[in-house]
């Protein structure tokens, strides 16, 4: 097959199983040269920390046995992707970043990554996470740091830093990933990538190794998501990671497409929806995203969705009160000490009382009805990922309340349960910019391709 690139790693996920299908690639091959890519650049970002070449390559050639027997193929037949150490995969530990977890090997698969392996996908390693993938940085005493492949003084974001970083840089055409507070999101935005958290309920998620169940917060506001270097990954990616799996009581059987809109799209832009104010590079960003979705046809104007810092606030309450109560006893005694004064800025304050507690949950549905309601007439909302450009390295260490205050756009669809997507708009200062773009709740197929070509993947600087 010497009339192929030998570079199918640079391929996106959609051309390397459209080329297994057809014959022109064997799963082999794809798996051997992102296992090359994998060896090349790791060492210089330490993206991967359980990379798995002989597990990869036995999968790869299972999946050439099964097409050369003629059996149906998943949609990720052959396709190299990468998975985060925080989700159960048979017979692997699920570290989460934590020293004492280095030897939890799990019994079975996870929901999200057995739906990826029976859809064909060929795990080539697993990425790296903060303990207890709580921060927005990826460094832990177990794995170490994460750099980012564009600027290693810089985040590659978290929790899921380590598969933001390894899909930049071409380890993998698809990363997987999870989202509670922007931990796909922010991750694709400080690695100049594209990341999904689809709506509450789209994709299963269950850990068989779990000593115990999720708390209420972590079940309905936390989802499984991918990253990927176009958006047109995303969708491929998001057909295989939400196939049923009955373990999982919050899972829902929604059509992947839904009725078409109105046109023109009426989007609604706002720089600054949390009103606390934004980098000049943000701003210029959102600006340039909007003019970009003009173009394209899109009927584009200003205007900020209900409540914003609102919905933002009561995001801190719910996550973090019960984080008090579920986590605090495992990062006193397990985590690292940088986790350990993470945790304690986030999630060490008073607990409210019980009657306040009830008020705030309920108040969660007055939130979604105003914004399911701004949303009937503005089905797709473009904001920030972040307030500022990538962090440097270690900033929350420095000055915790400015990153907090930065990532306040990240949380309102948490709480709410919307789909958002982060997509990149081109490079400021040698770092990647980029912007959310929110739709109505099992609306993903709604997600725009960036109309700014990246040059990823890239090779670390």
């Amino acid at each position: 097959m010497q009339h192929l690139p030998p570079e199918t790693w640079r391929w996106d996920a959609v051309d390397i199983a459209r080329a297994i299908r057809l014959g022109a690639l064997s799963a082999r091959e794809a798996t051997a040269a992102a296992l090359a890519r994998l060896e090349a650049v790791n060492p210089a970002i330490n993206a991967v920390v359980d990379p798995l070449p002989e597990l990869a390559l036995a999968a790869a050639e299972a999946a050439d046995a099964a097409r050369a027997r003629g059996e149906p193929l998943g949609p990720l037949h052959g396709v190299p992707v990468t998975v985060k150490v925080n989700a159960d995969m048979a017979g692997r530990a699920t570290t989460n970043g934590v020293v004492a977890f280095r030897d939890a090997v799990a019994p079975e698969d996870s929901a999200v990554i057995g739906n990826m392996r029976k859809a064909g996908a060929v795990v080539i390693g697993r990425t790296n996470t903060p303990a207890f993938s709580w921060r927005w940085f990826t460094d832990n005493d177990l794995h170490g740091k994460t750099l980012n492949p564009w600027s290693a003084g810089h985040t590659p974001g978290g929790s899921s830093g380590g598969a933001g970083a390894a899909v930049a840089a071409g380890i993998g055409a698809i990363a997987h990933g999870n989202d509670i507070g922007g931990s796909v999101r922010y991750p694709a935005y400080a690695c100049g990538v594209a990341g999904l958290r689809p709506s509450f309920g789209r994709i299963p998620a269950f850990n068989p190794g779990a000593r115990g169940e999720r708390p209420l917060s972590a079940q309905i506001l936390s989802t499984q998501g991918p990253l990927t270097r176009r958006v047109r990954d995303l969708r491929l990616a998001l057909a295989a990671m939400a196939a049923p799996d009955w373990r999982d009581p919050w899972q829902a059987p929604v059509p992947l497409e839904g009725p078409p809109l109105p046109r023109p799209i009426r989007v609604a832009l706002c720089a600054d929806p949390a009103g606390q104010g934004v980098h000049p590079a943000v701003a210029a960003a959102v600006q340039a995203a909007g003019e970009a979705l003009a173009r394209a046809g899109y009927a584009v104007e200003e205007a900020a969705p209900p409540g914003f810092a609102a919905v933002a606030a009561d995001w801190d309450a719910f996550i973090h009160a019960e984080a008090t109560v579920f986590m605090k006893e495992g990062f006193e005694t397990l985590a690292d000490a940088r986790a350990r004064t993470i945790f304690g800025e986030m999630a060490e304050r008073p607990l409210p009382a019980l009657p306040d507690w009830m008020r705030l949950l309920a108040g969660r549905a007055t939130h979604q009805r105003a914004w399911a309601a701004f949303m009937q007439e503005r089905p797709l909302l473009l904001i920030p990922v972040s307030a500022e450009p990538p962090f440097p390295q270690g900033l929350d260490e420095q000055d915790f309340p400015r990153v907090f205050r930065a990532q306040a756009p990240l949380f309102p669809t948490v709480l709410l349960g919307l789909p958002s997507v982060s997509v990149p708009t081109g490079v400021v200062n040698g770092l990647p910019m980029g912007v959310q773009v929110v739709a109505p709740r099992w609306r993903e197929d709604l997600a725009i391709e960036a109309a700014f070509p990246m040059p990823t993947p890239i090779d670390p600087r």
